[in-house]
């Protein structure tokens, strides 16, 4: 789907209606010390404990974009989804 680079919406600090940069919401790097991450480690690199079962579960194809969107006159960043799942969102 083809998606716009600016937007006008509604901005929570300057409290109008201004434009906005839309990016791409990227996810950042993940916390190793994370206690999923500790409990993954501990059932996988055990000794003679054997292999580790994982349970398999079928993942979507398609996810709702997520964009971050940044107000022009403030700077003020809010996350901006969109309903539609699709699977490639081209900004133009």
């Amino acid at each position: 789907m083809k998606f716009p680079k600016e937007k006008k919406m509604y901005c929570k600090k300057c409290h109008k209606h201004t434009k906005h940069k839309l990016k791409e919401f990227k996810a950042g790097k993940g916390r190793t010390l994370a206690h999923g991450n500790i409990r993954h480690e501990k059932n996988t690199n055990h000794g003679y404990g054997g292999r580790y079962k994982y349970i398999a579960t079928v993942k979507k194809q398609n996810k709702t974009p997520v964009f971050v969107a940044e107000c022009v006159d403030c700077n003020a960043k809010q996350p901006y989804t969109l309903e539609k799942r699709m699977k490639k969102v081209v900004q133009e």
